[in-house]
């Protein structure tokens, strides 16, 4: 009898600590949030191999603090699988800004448990851009990824589109750049879940535009440099266009040459 009473006390001590454990996921303060984070981590390692690179730069939080916002995270768009990589790899929940016609119907319970914010690239509907901007005000952290759509041809950086510098300009949020590469090259976009990969994350330090003179545009065009120089890519100044089918969902239509 006491060797069961013993056993009965360790396993409830070993469930309290992992509740606690659970209960510290950066998505939501609750145990679903947890597994679904301590899944998402587990995934990015043995599927796409995730190597992080730069996490000194990576803002820390310790338990209780709030998220270290505002504060915008960037990064280049190589594949579907790159919001779930990043997410895996910093302490603190991130709500990505995505297009509304990449909003796959069979996912909207995911959508509105990671409160995705939605815009639109055919309209001028701003409510997105407002929610966006609220978040960060509050000391949220928005992700954004501003060349508005993948990279193709691969390892060539698209125009960062000025709606990335309206943003830092309109709250001063600081900036954390994200270098992505090795993710898995196919169409379309969410394929990439579900195809392995040698994924690879580069932090670089946070950049404070804050007091600076320069305008919506030309952050843009700074950080989009910066890029260059962090990777080594061509810039590609006309990249595939954006097609929008019978279905509503939209495509890069690339060039058979």
């Amino acid at each position: 009898m006491a060797i069961w009473l013993i056993f009965g006390i360790l396993g409830l001590v070993a469930w309290a600590f992992i509740a606690r454990w659970l209960m510290r996921s950066p998505l939501r303060d609750d145990a679903p949030g947890g597994v679904f984070f301590a899944l998402g981590r587990a995934y990015v390692r043995v599927v796409h191999g995730l190597r992080v690179q730069g996490r000194a730069a990576i803002p820390r939080l310790k338990p209780g603090q709030q998220p270290p916002g505002p504060l915008i995270v960037i990064a280049n768009h190589t594949a579907g699988i790159d919001p779930v990589l990043i997410q895996a790899a910093v302490p603190f929940h991130v709500r990505w800004i995505m297009a509304e016609d990449m909003r796959l119907g069979q996912l909207e319970w995911m959508w509105q448990w990671l409160r995705v914010i939605f815009v639109s690239r055919t309209s001028r509907d701003s409510i997105g851009a407002r929610e966006a901007i609220r978040h960060l005000r509050g000391g949220g952290v928005i992700g954004i990824f501003p060349e508005g759509g993948l990279e193709r041809p691969a390892y060539q950086l698209l125009p960062f589109q000025p709606g990335i510098g309206l943003l830092i300009k309109r709250t001063g949020a600081r900036v954390l750049p994200v270098l992505v590469d090795g993710t898995p090259q196919v169409d379309p976009a969410w394929a990439s879940l579900w195809k392995p990969s040698r994924s690879r994350l580069r932090f670089k330090p946070t950049l404070d535009y804050s007091h600076s003179d320069l305008s919506a545009a030309e952050i843009a065009n700074d950080l989009r440099q910066r890029f260059m120089e962090w990777t080594g890519w061509a810039l590609n100044d006309e990249p595939a266009p954006i097609e929008v089918g019978e279905s509503g969902k939209s495509r890069q239509v690339r060039s058979a040459a």
